[in-house]
């Protein structure tokens, strides 16, 4: 019960990490990536459909991101999503290829996304530290039901912090590479 129950506060505490993750390749730098465009969805044929499902998505250099729609009559359609979206992207279409260049960050937009990727950690670490509280909760109970003893439940309590503690430290070492990579001009 213990070892199932130290398996999964890991598991959710990795997926927050992972989650923090995914959420920090969003915050957008002064370099183009091709997963930037993969949450926006255009309209195909009345389904909601990923950008990178009706396009073919490339690094045209490091500044500018290919969109080369599969159907031509899409390349509208695509051009008006990435324009709506909340990116701030201003796509140039030449017929087959939407290029879509990314515009330099000025130095109040860097801390501006500094303070963005700050507000993400602490939501990243409030979640760890939710994980360990039930984690606790769950032993508190079990203890209750005397199903363990109070050295085994102290024990793991222990355990779970220093689980804890780890996965704070890899969200600090993750904000502190998006924040070098945000300054980098």
């Amino acid at each position: 019960m213990i070892a199932e129950l130290k398996k999964t506060t890991e598991q959710k505490m990795q997926k927050s990490l992972e989650a923090l993750k995914n959420d920090l390749s969003k915050v957008r730098t002064g370099r183009a990536h091709t997963g930037l465009l993969d949450h926006i969805t255009v309209d195909y044929y009345g389904n909601p459909t990923p950008v990178n499902q009706v396009a073919n998505v490339t690094l045209v250099d490091s500044r500018t991101i290919g969109v080369q729609p599969y159907e031509k009559n899409m390349v509208g359609a695509i051009e008006r999503a990435i324009r709506d979206s909340d990116l701030g992207l201003n796509p140039a279409n030449s017929g087959e290829l939407i290029r879509v260049p990314m515009p330099m960050l000025t130095e109040e937009r860097r801390r501006d996304l500094i303070k963005v990727v700050k507000a993400e950690g602490e939501n990243a670490k409030i979640a760890v530290r939710n994980i360990r509280r039930d984690a606790n909760n769950h032993l508190k109970e079990a203890l209750k039901k005397k199903e363990i003893a109070e050295d085994e439940e102290r024990r793991t309590q222990d355990e779970i912090q220093k689980l804890t503690d780890r996965y704070v430290v890899e969200i600090d070492k993750a904000l502190a590479a998006k924040e070098t990579d945000l300054m980098a001009v």
